[in-house]
C-alpha cells in the first residue's frame, strides 16, 4: 500500500512540475512582450504591402489603411486587458512608420524604424554584455525571485550573456536579411521577411531561452525559496 502511495505521490510532484514549467515558459513570454504582441505587430506592415500593391501603389492609401489597422489592434489589446504601453507602442511604431514612408514618398521607408529598432535592441544587449549587465538577467532575474542578486555570481552572469548572445544573434539576422532587401527596394519580399521573421524567429529565441535557463536548472520553483528567505 505504502508503494501506492508512492508512486502517487511521485506522478503528483511530476505533473506539478510540469505546470510549473509551462508557467515559466508562459511569464517568460509576457515579460518579452508575449508572441501575439509579435503576431499583432506584423499585420499592419504586411496590410501595408497588400494595400501598396493592390491599389496601384498608392503609397498615402496604404499607409492609411496600415495605421487604421493597427489602431484597431490598438483597440482590441486595451479591451483584452494587455498593458496599454504594449499597444500605445504597436501603434506609434505604425503611425512612424507611415509618416516616414509618405514623407520620403518611399515605400520600402515603412520598414525602416523596424530596421532601426533590430539594430538599436542588437547594439543595446551587446552593450549590456559588455558592462557585465546582460538585459536577460535584468528581465529574468525578477521573474525567478533574484532580483539582481544574479550578479554576485559568476555562472549566473554567464549563463545571462549566453541568453543575450542569442536575442543579439536574433536581432542582427533580421537585419542580415532586410537590409538588403530594403536597399534593391523589394517592397513585397522586405514585407514577407518581416512577417516571415517576426513571430517565428521570436518563438524560437524564445525556446531556446528556456532550454538554456532550464539546463541551468532555473524555474518557477525558486521564486518562492528567495521569496522566504529574503
Amino acid at each position: 500500500m505504502s508503494e501506492v502511495h508512492h508512486e502517487k505521490d511521485e506522478l503528483e510532484q511530476d505533473h506539478l512540475e510540469v505546470e510549473l514549467d509551462e508557467k515559466e515558459e508562459i511569464n517568460l513570454l509576457d515579460e518579452l512582450g508575449g508572441p501575439q504582441g509579435i503576431a499583432d505587430s506584423s499585420i499592419p506592415g504586411l496590410v501595408f504591402v497588400i494595400a501598396y500593391t493592390v491599389s496601384g501603389q498608392r503609397l498615402e492609401l496604404a499607409a492609411g489603411i496600415a495605421v487604421g489597422i493597427a489602431l484597431l489592434i490598438a483597440l482590441i489589446r486595451l479591451i483584452r486587458g494587455e498593458r496599454a504601453r504594449y499597444a500605445a507602442s504597436g501603434f506609434l511604431g505604425v503611425a512612424l512608420a507611415a509618416f516616414i514612408a509618405t514623407r520620403t514618398g518611399k515605400a520600402e521607408n515603412f520598414f525602416l524604424p523596424g530596421l532601426f529598432f533590430n539594430a538599436g535592441y542588437a547594439l543595446a544587449y551587446a552593450v549590456s554584455i559588455a558592462i557585465r549587465w546582460p538585459l536577460m538577467g535584468v528581465f529574468i532575474g525578477p521573474l525567478i525571485g533574484e532580483g539582481m542578486n544574479w550578479r554576485s555570481d559568476p555562472e549566473r552572469v554567464k549563463l545571462f550573456n549566453r541568453i543575450s548572445w542569442l536575442w543579439v544573434g536574433t536581432f542582427l539576422l533580421r537585419l542580415v536579411v532586410q537590409l538588403p532587401l530594403y536597399f534593391s527596394g523589394a517592397l513585397v519580399a522586405l514585407g514577407v521577411a518581416k512577417t516571415a521573421m517576426g513571430l517565428p524567429i521570436f518563438a524560437l529565441a524564445i525556446y531556446f531561452s528556456y532550454l538554456m535557463l532550464k539546463a541551468a536548472g532555473i524555474d518557477l520553483k525558486q521564486k518562492p525559496e528567495a521569496e522566504e528567505t529574503g
